[in-house]
């Protein structure tokens, strides 16, 4: 690692931000350096107010808008091996705190845990981590190798494909590093899952929604709910929690190779009851309103609709039209349970949408929560970026 000292001098903006707590550093943010810009090999610089106060430390990108991303507030810090590994054990640490009855969890989250671009998710016995910055996938080995002290995994994933590289000028790719394949078995809320580590979303699976989904069947205990639609179930994580409280359940996907898994799944927990349904959810929603089908509990776990802000209008659209036909296909005193993971989108929005969707709808919603990601997903106060996961909690009458 080159640590020849380069300083980024920010404008007042930047510098309040920094101040407030916030890690991202803009390149149109940038008065100048000192001595001179940054070449590649560089992968920390100091970072100072134009009155030259020193604010802190912060990874290098030279390729990214977002150029500088703050490691610590201490300008004396050096990032050094000793560094990250610190960072490392206390983001373990704070997981054996948040993490209960689940062996699968996200173990870092990047800026959450002071390690901006780096990802780990811990699936049992194995890791699956993402370095999406410059300055991280240089370390790469060095982490690995920590990683590797620390925790002793039988199984390493690489899923290094996220589009952000490419911003980053780094090579997207996807890879098993270790062990004899990529299938991870995991008890999450003591349902017990497998998944692929190589093959699924993100790192194998959606962890973020861990607790939702216990959660989820806790209320539908508590509202004796005997009928549930799971729409966008993925590999069926709400629909198998639900199946352990509901008479009928049934989740709808578009895509059969994740209904087949979530119904390997059900027949691994002994939950065979559900009617796994391949449809378009669109489509569907408005056939089974048309039908005048209903239902106790109805949950819509969408992907991002609005993966860019300019994309919001749109976005909003599409929730809008699910949440309008999931109130309609509810029974009297029927439970909502309606995410989303656009953090564009915020929590104000969705609330929002779903108000506009009742008034359409005439029905009554009543907020029973308002909930996010999981604890092992923490959420800085100074950037809400972080908190990019809504669950909303309703009952409709």
């Amino acid at each position: 690692m080159d640590r020849s000292v380069h300083a980024a001098i920010l404008n007042d903006r930047g510098a309040e931000r920094v101040r407030g707590g916030h890690p991202w550093i803009y390149t149109g943010e940038i008065l100048g350096w000192e001595p001179e810009p940054p070449g590649p090999q560089v992968l920390t610089v100091v970072v100072r107010d134009r009155r030259g106060q020193a604010l802190g430390i912060a990874d290098h990108s030279p390729q990214s808008q977002i150029r500088l991303r703050m490691l610590s507030r201490d300008a004396a810090a050096v990032a050094d091996r000793g560094f990250f590994r610190q960072r490392l054990s206390a983001a373990i640490a704070y997981r054996q705190q948040v993490v209960r009855d689940s062996d699968a969890c996200r173990l870092v989250s990047s800026e959450g845990d002071g390690l901006p671009g780096l990802i780990v998710d811990r699936y049992g016995a194995a890791l699956s981590f993402q370095t999406s910055t410059w300055a991280m996938a240089a370390r790469q080995t060095e982490l690995l190798a920590d990683l590797d002290e620390l925790l002793s995994p039988t199984v390493v994933v690489e899923r290094n494909e996220a589009a952000v590289r490419s911003r980053e000028g780094l090579e997207r790719r996807s890879q098993l590093l270790r062990g004899s394949g990529p299938m991870a078995e995991v008890s999450i809320n003591g349902l017990h899952f497998a998944l692929d580590l190589l093959g699924g979303q993100k790192t194998g699976g959606f962890l973020d929604q861990r607790e939702n989904w216990a959660a989820a069947a806790a209320y539908a205990r508590q509202f004796g709910a005997r009928r549930a639609l799971d729409v966008f179930t993925y590999q069926g994580g709400f629909a198998l929690h639900l199946a352990q409280v509901a008479e009928q359940v049934e989740a709808v996907d578009s895509s059969r190779p994740a209904l087949e898994a979530a119904e390997q799944n059900g027949v691994r927990n002994g939950l065979e009851k559900i009617d796994w349904v391949e449809a378009n959810a669109f489509d569907l929603l408005r056939d089974y309103d048309s039908g005048g089908k209903q239902y106790d509990c109805v949950v819509l776990d969408p992907p991002a609709f609005a993966k860019q802000r300019a994309n919001l209008k749109t976005a909003a659209a599409g929730y809008k039209e699910i949440n309008l036909r999931a109130l309609k296909l509810l029974a009297p005193g029927g439970l909502l349970i309606t995410c989303s993971c656009s953090h564009h989108l915020s929590e104000a929005a969705l609330l929002e949408v779903v108000a506009a969707a009742a008034r359409d709808a005439r029905r009554e919603v009543r907020i029973l929560e308002r909930r996010g990601q999981a604890l092992d997903h923490p959420v800085l106060l100074a950037a809400p970026e972080t908190a990019y996961l809504k669950c909303i909690v309703a009952s409709v009458r």
